[in-house]
């Protein structure tokens, strides 16, 4: 019973500090944009953690892409980008892309956090939260997952298990 309270405490603890994060992410005083199942996604041109830059749609039209929403503070972020890199390995050749777009840090950040987790896909920057607020994000990790026309198929709000992402995916390839 203790252990699970403090489990429940911790949570907690992390969860507000998550909310109050994003709140700073998003602003305040604007209105969630609503994007709607069936509707092509906004399109977005975010440099690359590495090198380059890569716009959205324009560059992956035909592809089924996963746009992740992450930062290294996220107590889900960590574990969830490890568990669908399999997802994606087995899938990449059918046509599957995930852009893991980290939202309001800096290059040194991102890349610290990213070399731990020995993932394969894109990284994107997101640096002043600009495409986060468009997309209505309001929790990280949040995960949009797009058809082969650029429509909105799936919206996943918190963390996805690699059973559930490996479902969605395989509907759409």
């Amino acid at each position: 019973m203790v252990n699970f309270i403090f489990m429940a405490t911790r949570f907690r603890r992390h969860f507000s500090i998550a909310v109050l994060l994003l709140m700073a992410v998003a602003g305040c005083s604007e209105e969630s944009p609503r994007l709607i199942k069936g509707q092509p996604m906004p399109g977005f041109l975010l440099d690359r953690l590495e090198s380059g830059s890569l716009d959205f749609p324009n560059a992956l039209r035909g592809k089924v892409v996963a746009i992740r929403f992450w930062a290294d503070w996220c107590p889900f972020c960590e574990s969830e980008m490890k568990n669908i890199e399999p997802v994606y390995r087995l899938h990449q050749e059918r046509g599957l892309v995930i852009l893991a777009i980290n939202v309001r840090q800096g290059r040194k950040t991102a890349a610290a956090f990213i070399r731990k987790l020995n993932i394969s896909y894109d990284v994107l920057l997101d640096r002043d939260g600009d495409v986060a607020r468009r997309y209505g994000v309001i929790a990280l990790p949040t995960t949009f997952i797009v058809d082969r026309q650029g429509n909105l198929h799936t919206r996943i709000l918190g963390e996805s298990t690699p059973e559930l992402f490996h479902k969605i995916v395989e509907e759409l390839l």
